[in-house]
Formats: C-alpha cells, structure tokens, sequence
C-alpha cells in the first residue's frame, strides 16, 4: 500500500491507511460524554480524529504507540483537518516496522557528517580539536547524534533532526564569525557542542518523539554541560586550562540568548553571540520552511496562512509572485 501523503490531503479525500497512533487523550464532552482526541501520523506528518461516546468500541485495544488501518474521511472540524473515522484496526506489532512512520530528514546523513568532519580536521587548536573529538570521534555518540531529532515538536522534529540543524548552525556560525572576525575554529566547537545535550533530552519510541526522565528534569543545556564535564574529566589532567573548559560550558550555557528562553547567561564573547543567532536562524528557517507546507495554515491557495503558525506565533505569506 502506498504511503499516505498527509499534507496533501483535502477535505473530502477518503482514507484507507496505516497510520501510527502518536497520542491517544481520553476526554470528556461539556455534556459529560467521553470521546478520545488522537493525533495520528507517519513519515509524511499528523493529523488529528475525534472519536465520539458512540464510537469509542472502535478503539479497543488503540493506545499511543501503536499502528491501527485506518479507513475514513478528511473533514473540516473548527478549522482543522481530521479524519472521520469509520473503521480501525490494530496492525499486530510483528507486522510493523515503527521506524517507516517517524519523519525523517531528507538529506543524506552520510554529507552532514563530511560537513562536520571536515571543519574538525581543521581546527588548528589541539585541546580544541580534543574536547570537540571525545564527542564526535565516538562512534557510539555519532550513532545516538545521527537519529536524534532537534525537538519532540517543532523545529528539526525528525529522526536525523539533530544532526541536520547542527550542521546549518556550524555553516551560519562560521561564516559569521569570519565575516566579524571571530575565531572560526572555536565557534564551530561552540556550533557542534551547543545540542550535545539533545542526545540525552528526548527518546524516540513507538509513539514518536518524547522526553526522557533526565530531559524533563534537567533540559538539554543542563545535560549539555554535565555531558561535556564528564568527557573532559576522563582526559589527562591539563589537556584543556580551566579557562577553555569554562568557554566551552559557555557556549552550551548561553545559546538560547536570553534567561527567559531557557539560557543560563546572556552570550558573553563575540562567538557565542554569533552561535546564538545561527541557532536561531536554523530553527526559524525551518519554521519557515515547514510553515509553507503545513495545510493547516494553507489550506487553499491562499497568499496569506488563515492563522497564526504556533511556531512562529504569526501569520505567513506565501508570495505568489517569482523573482525569475
């Protein structure tokens, strides 16, 4: 059976599908009634579906986590799309490979990872290249790093997430720090470094992406940072001064900018300034990016999104007019 294209469906477009349950909610109507809210999805995207008090018999044995054939109908409820379901049945977890319905990155990983071995074979700073290689000279880390995704939700959500938004905040960070004139060498460190902490902060399992018990509690900078302290503390003594230690710590420390936005400090040298921004700029940029394809923001062939993308906390414009 042929992959269901989520962003493309319509209203009035019929299915007949497997899907992976994402989130399964069991809720109650004003009225009292119960009902389940599920988001549903696979490698394209999710969609939602309302299961009524009358219907709910359909979804014994339904939970987040598992892969159910679908069959029913796209409908516009309160201005989103869902499927309206008629039928469901659990796929046997034999007969599924969970992995075909997470997104994942479009890029080869094999060309991300040149990308950033080629900018660690030329760091020129020997305790530098040091602390950046008992991470990314670690085939067991490469492994972790190259399917986590960049969030649960939201920008870089994917298997492979991760690595794709590193690699487009080392390629921002570089050439703004050369063009400030910056170190180059030390904010590609502060580039690869920064997410180290993602790797530990979500899990990927049957329903998706989620938090781990250590991400919930402590966040990716957090672990960033105890990550980095523990590799650092299994190298010979003197390796890296104090100093280099704590720059290192800083750039984990203060990529998100400010302390409202989950930052310890604020960017306190030039380079860590310059990551803060291609941080942002890699994660709006897939905003922006995902926001041109997200049906419900476009549901037509409208110029502008007929609401507010929750990333982006605005509405988008979807030029109609080239520049050939």
């Amino acid at each position: 059976m042929n992959i269901l294209d989520i962003p493309a469906l319509r209203e009035g477009d019929r299915v007949q599908h497997e899907l992976m349950v994402r989130v399964r909610e069991d809720k109650t109507t004003k009225n009292g009634d119960p009902f389940a809210a599920l988001q549903m999805g696979n490698a394209t995207g999710t969609i939602g579906a309302n299961v009524w008090k009358e219907q709910l018999p359909l979804l014994d044995g339904v939970k987040s986590g598992s892969v159910v054939q679908v069959i029913g109908a796209i409908e516009n409820y309160q201005g989103r799309r869902q499927i309206k379901l008629t039928s469901v049945r659990v796929v046997a977890p034999s007969a599924v490979n969970t992995d075909a319905f997470l997104p994942r990155i479009k890029q080869d990983p094999a060309k991300l990872w040149d990308d950033i071995d080629s900018w660690r074979a030329a760091i020129k700073s020997k305790a530098l290249r040091t602390a950046v290689d008992c991470f990314f000279a670690d085939d067991t880390f490469r492994a972790r790093f190259e399917r986590a995704p960049g969030a649960p939700r939201g920008h870089h959500a994917l298997v492979g997430g991760l690595l794709e938004h590193v690699v487009e905040v080392a390629a921002m960070a570089r050439t703004a720090a050369q063009t400030m004139g910056g170190n180059v060498d030390l904010v590609t460190a502060g580039a690869l470094l920064h997410d180290i902490g993602k790797v530990e902060t979500y899990s990927i399992g049957a329903g998706g992406f989620d938090y781990t018990q250590q991400g919930l509690l402590l966040q990716h900078i957090v672990l960033g940072s105890l990550m980095l302290d523990r590799r650092l503390r299994a190298l010979p003594a003197g390796t890296l001064t104090d100093a280099q230690e704590t720059e290192l710590h800083h750039f984990i420390q203060s990529h998100h900018g400010q302390p409202e936005y989950g930052a310890a400090v604020r960017p306190m040298t030039l380079e860590a300034e310059m990551l803060h921004w291609a941080d942002q700029m890699s994660a709006n940029g897939n905003n922006f990016n995902d926001a041109m394809d997200d049906a419900e923001l476009f549901p037509g062939n409208e110029e502008f999104s007929v609401k507010k993308s929750w990333r982006l906390d605005r509405k988008v414009w979807r030029r109609s007019t080239g520049w050939s």
